[in-house]
């Protein structure tokens, strides 16, 4: 049963699901409303990322309409998302989509990305971080962070996701290296996991040049950081407390900036979606609403991914959210229209103990033939090694006669 939420402020007249079936978006993100990926004079705006010859995740997926088996019973109607995707998190299976590929801007859920490269760095969770006027003067949404605070690399990635905190991302880029660091990391580990259709261009979400990602993508990325369990510890907090800083010398009459309980902007968490395992949001002028989250029921993990969509006045983002879920939960456990592949990811960021495993991909054939060839290669070397300890061995032989 469809659960109904509330949320941001709603428009007053109802929006009509946007019709992708011309495949819009299949290049590049739908036209900006604001200059915010204006490129500054004497630089060259980065061109769209390529289209893969073969799609990922199945043939199927390269459609740009609504995508399902009639078998899981009637998709949800009023959905407003121009693109969005439901997936079974455990096998895999991708259950219904709409313009999967589609190129949409991630806005803040980015931030998974940027938490995931987090925790695959190895940075110490515990690790003291002060803040830099750059860190706690960033433009939108804040954690709070003032001049002479110090907070932990888990403080920081809490309020990153918790409540989305743009502030946190500008810190952690930091202790990545820098922005442009931070991006490059974001971005191979991007392609580690098959998300061709993502570019990173700023570590928060706020609109870039460039940046662009899609439902399939999200899809790929959040499943990855849940099989991570300090990210999926973070995510499923409604709640964290989140440390203050002290008077700031340069404003007179200053007091103490203590510290607070922040709230998750995650609706379906904190109204109670039944089993909601925890999601991210996002919201800019060109991106609209975006969000990728997971529920449980049962022994079931239903993942949801929504892009470029908006409450209306009697339509609330979370309703549609919460229908896509119930969508999925209620779908056959075979239904299966494409699948979310597995990423070659390095050895050092291998799912974390006791998490449930991604199954491999049996729809990509590049990651099988990649794979293939580099057990190929390592044969082949390992046969050159023993020829040369065997050469080496007759010439010492020689000497000795």
């Amino acid at each position: 049963m469809v659960t109904c939420l509330s949320g941001a402020p709603a428009l007053a007249d109802p929006v009509a699901t946007p019709v992708t079936d011309h495949c819009p978006h299949r290049v590049a993100t739908p036209p900006a409303v604001d200059t915010s990926e204006v490129v500054a004079p004497g630089s060259t705006a980065p061109t769209p990322l390529p289209v893969p010859t073969e799609t990922v995740g199945g043939d199927a997926l390269a459609g740009c309409g609504v995508i399902a088996d009639p078998a899981a019973g009637p998709v949800p109607d009023r959905l407003t998302s121009a693109g969005w995707l439901v997936a079974d998190m455990d096998s895999g299976a991708v259950i219904a989509a709409k313009d999967p590929h589609g190129r949409y801007r991630p806005a803040s859920t980015i931030k998974v990305l940027l938490a995931l490269t987090v925790l695959d760095s190895g940075l110490d969770l515990d690790r003291v971080v002060e803040p830099t006027v750059e860190d706690w003067s960033a433009e939108g949404d804040s954690c709070g962070m003032g001049p002479g605070g110090h907070y932990t690399v888990r403080d920081l990635l809490s309020g990153l996701i918790v409540v989305s905190g743009n502030d946190c991302a500008n810190a952690l880029a930091r202790q990545l290296g820098g922005v442009d660091a931070a991006l490059t990391k974001m971005n191979t580990l991007a392609g580690d996991l098959h998300a061709l259709d993502t570019r990173a261009a700023s570590p928060s979400g706020l609109d870039a040049a460039g940046m662009s990602t899609s439902p399939y993508d999200l899809a790929l990325i959040f499943r990855a950081a849940m099989d991570n369990a300090t990210f999926a510890e973070i995510i499923a907090k409604p709640t964290y407390f989140f440390p203050g800083y002290p008077a700031r010398a340069d404003v007179p009459g200053d007091t103490d900036h203590p510290g607070y309980e922040m709230q998750t902007s995650n609706h379906l968490l904190l109204e109670g979606y039944p089993g909601m395992l925890g999601g991210k949001t996002g919201y800019t002028d060109d991106a609209l609403k975006t969000f990728v989250g997971a529920a449980q029921q049962g022994d079931r993990r239903i993942l949801i991914v929504q892009m470029y969509g908006l409450s209306t006045a009697d339509d609330n983002y979370w309703t549609q959210g919460a229908s896509l879920l119930d969508y999925g939960f209620r779908s056959p456990t075979g239904i299966r229209v494409g699948e979310l592949v597995a990423g070659d990811r390095p050895a050092s960021a291998s799912p974390t103990a006791g998490a449930a495993p991604q199954n491999a991909s049996l729809s990509d054939p590049a990651t099988n033939r990649s794979t293939s060839t580099r057990l190929l290669i390592g044969l082949v070397a390992a046969l050159a090694v023993v020829a040369l300890v065997a050469a080496a061995r007759r010439m010492m032989v020689r000497r000795r006669g």
